[in-house]
């Protein structure tokens, strides 16, 4: 990490998990280890726990976040929760393009565009996801993939509001398969990401910009990836369910 150009953030991505009384045990458990975190540390909960998970945080460094939004104000979409809703609750952050999303409940990379323009209009900032299939990555087309989905993602995103988005890249080979891209992989789909972001915006932003690694990061391999240059942080997904493991990853990214 580059502490220098940019913060680091650890967020946890809770998936489907945790009850209301388990949502607050484990905030309860992992509020006096994080206390000191030289980083932002981010909790993404599902939504039947986002008010216990804001009374839980509140006067702590914790911020809570959703795990998507979508992209009108208001109508006919059962089941949906908008991201007008989510700002008017006091939820600063949201996930948008989740691997998981994309893979079982059809978003694409236009969806995605549009979730992440409602969401900065909300004014929420927005954990962007991007990241290829194993095939893809087998192919030889990782780059092509991350840019494509960068690029769509961002379409109408003004330079201003860059400082409202982080963008995790998530091999999707290496979402809860226990694998993980090696350091060396991942700092270079990162970097290559920041380089789209160049071209797009220009070096200062690039430079600016928050690009997470998630894919199975977990307290034994935290600190090595967050000693690559462009690994800002963390996309966490069921070490973040530990809070002994959670508070390990955000001390390797506090040094």
């Amino acid at each position: 990490m580059n502490k220098k150009l940019r913060k680091a953030c650890i967020a946890g991505n809770w998936k489907m998990n945790k009850n209301r009384a388990e949502a607050k045990a484990l905030i309860a458990e992992m509020t006096p280890l994080v206390k000191d975190a030289g980083c932002d540390v981010v909790i993404c909960v599902p939504y039947t726990n986002l008010e216990t998970a804001l009374e839980a945080t509140k006067g702590t460094n914790i911020k809570v976040g959703a795990q998507n939004c979508h992209w009108e104000a208001s109508g006919a979409f059962t089941a949906e929760i908008s991201a007008g809703m989510l700002s008017e609750m006091g939820v600063p952050y949201v996930i948008i393009g989740h691997s998981e999303r994309r893979q079982y409940f059809g978003e694409t990379d236009v969806t995605v565009n549009k979730r992440v323009r409602a969401a900065l209009d909300a004014g929420l900032t927005v954990i962007l996801c991007v990241g290829e299939l194993l095939e893809q990555r087998e192919q030889g087309v990782t780059e092509e993939i991350c840019a494509m989905q960068t690029r769509i993602a961002l379409g109408g995103v003004g330079k201003e509001e860059l400082a409202r988005i982080i963008i995790a890249y998530e091999p999707v080979w290496a979402i809860g398969t226990g694998k993980t891209a090696t350091a060396a992989q991942a700092n270079e789909v990162n970097h290559f990401i920041r380089t789209v972001v160049e071209k797009l915006y220009g070096q200062s932003a690039a430079d600016a910009m928050t690009i997470q690694y998630g894919g199975s990061m977990n307290a034994a391999n935290a600190e090595e990836l967050l000693d690559q240059a462009d690994v800002d942080g963390g996309l966490i997904g069921g070490a973040s369910l530990k809070a002994a493991d959670f508070a390990a990853i955000i001390k390797a990214a506090s040094r």
